[in-house]
């Protein structure tokens, strides 16, 4: 740490975006991540890590809430999406680095924000990985009663509080998941590639045999809980774009990233509401919104309905155990790379940013994060965390918003690749949308979040402080 720094200068020292640059460049051969991927395959990352399970049984909370017009909560859910979506692209095309509103706060806001940001993503990360992992078990199950008639143990295929002792199947993805990743990034984005397009199929196979039962007369009435239930679906309908943001963090592996970044975010952003928006209309044509509620299964019920067949059933439960594998292949790609920008900055143990030579990944850092999550998943009941998943990614987005609008004001002549349409509105109505959402968040999700702040600061005073790369 330099001498005759402030406590104050500190916190609020900032990273220029050349110093992002420079990084992502000038690392010696073997020591940096490899540009290895293009814009199909990082569209598919963003595919993959926004749509997992819930567009496979989110019908059955939102419906009942905004009936037929819940087709325009997920409009606005993807509105709202998107604004934040075109900050992303802006500040990916000009700082396209590792590392997501981690170094974008880095860039903007300073040391302080940086890091209350990449530990809102840790949080949003992990969290929503070990929740994800434990459902994966539960699908797994579902899908072994449909096709043997026969599910594993609840000792081994459940956490503590929920009827077992360990989840074993959800260490298991998570340690299948890591060692992928370990791999390179190259053969991970592949595997992910495969997992998206067989849940895409899925998706249109319900869009195909669903339009065959529509039926126009269940659109009536349209929006029987007015306004307010449209609103109120779409905030639930919003975490279902959650997951956007693995893009940006991809920036230091791809080809051309000033170009590939942002049109990955929105091409992404473009095929996952195509998808919702006509999973949704197919769903309330196939069936009265009143059968929506309490509905087992989601989509899978719909189908059956349709055809009087049992087919979808074990279809359904098969496609969701393989969204839920690419999502956390994703989130734990996401994580890693996070950590590596982190540690490449000295804000944590350098650890997490070594590459090996040979694979080109962090792989110390790789699997830590798999550890990490894999324990979490395996015997902490996550039913009260679940909400801290949205609190750090609504955050998370707010802190991109602002950067954008910061950015353009200190250095308005900085090469971009895409430039946020409709400036400054756009930025605004984003940190306008992501504060509303924050705001319908419970009391007790605000506590813990605070707690989690709280432990970051300790962590940045007693290390991050006297070993940022920015004191030197």
């Amino acid at each position: 740490m330099g001498t005759g720094v402030s406590f104050r200068q500190q916190l609020l020292r900032r990273k220029p975006v050349d110093a992002f640059r420079t990084d992502a460049t000038s690392a010696p051969e073997g020591s940096a991540l490899r540009r290895t991927m293009g814009t199909f395959q990082l569209t598919m990352i963003g595919i993959g890590g926004t749509i997992g399970t819930g567009i496979f049984f989110t019908l059955n909370a939102t419906v009942p809430k905004a009936g037929p017009a819940v087709i325009l909560s997920f409009v606005l859910g993807a509105v709202t999406a998107a604004l934040t979506a075109l900050c992303y692209a802006e500040l990916a095309s000009a700082v396209p680095v590792s590392g997501s509103s981690y170094s974008y706060a880095y860039a903007t806001l300073g040391e302080l924000a940086a890091v209350a940001v990449g530990w809102c993503l840790l949080l949003e990360y992990a969290v929503s990985a070990g929740v994800i992992a434990v459902t994966w078990g539960q699908y797994l199950n579902e899908l072994t009663e449909r096709l043997f008639g026969a599910q594993m143990p609840a000792a081994i295929s459940a956490p503590p509080g929920a009827g077992g002792f360990i989840n074993l199947p959800a260490v298991i993805l998570v340690g299948l998941c890591c060692l992928l990743l370990v791999r390179g990034a190259r053969e991970s984005a592949l595997v992910n590639t495969v997992m998206v397009l067989v849940k895409l199929g899925i998706l249109v196979l319900f869009l195909v045999v669903g339009a065959t039962g529509f039926n126009s007369d269940n659109l009536q009435p349209f929006a029987p809980m007015g306004v307010a239930g449209v609103g109120a679906a779409a905030a639930t309908i919003f975490y279902s774009f959650v997951g956007l943001d693995t893009v940006s963090t991809a920036g230091e592996e791809v080809r051309n990233p000033r170009r590939t970044l942002p049109l990955a975010i929105m091409f992404a952003l473009l095929v996952i509401t195509a998808v919702y928006v006509l999973v949704a209309l197919v769903g309330v044509g196939a069936q009265p919104w009143t059968e929506f509620e309490g509905q087992q299964a989601g989509l899978s019920a719909i189908l059956e309905k349709v055809t009087t067949a049992g087919w979808p059933g074990p279809v359904f439960s098969a496609g969701v155990v393989v969204s839920v594998v690419s999502v956390i292949l994703i989130i734990l790609y996401g994580q890693t790379r996070i950590l590596y920008s982190m540690g490449r900055d000295g804000i944590i143990p350098p650890a997490f940013c070594r590459i090996d030579p040979r694979r080109g990944t962090p792989v110390t850092g790789t699997l830590l994060v798999g550890g990490f999550v894999a324990l979490i998943a395996a015997v902490v009941p996550l039913e009260q965390l679940a909400n801290l998943t949205s609190m750090g990614a609504l955050v998370a987005f707010a802190v991109v918003s602002i950067g954008v609008i910061i950015l353009r004001r200190r250095e308005p002549n900085l090469e971009r690749g895409f430039t946020v349409p409709g400036y400054p509105v756009v930025p605004l109505l984003s940190i306008g949308c992501c504060a509303y959402l924050v705001h319908e968040l419970p009391v007790d999700t605000y506590l813990l979040f605070g707690g989690w702040l709280v432990l970051a600061l300790v962590v940045y005073v007693l290390y991050g402080r006297h070993h940022s790369r920015l004191g030197a």
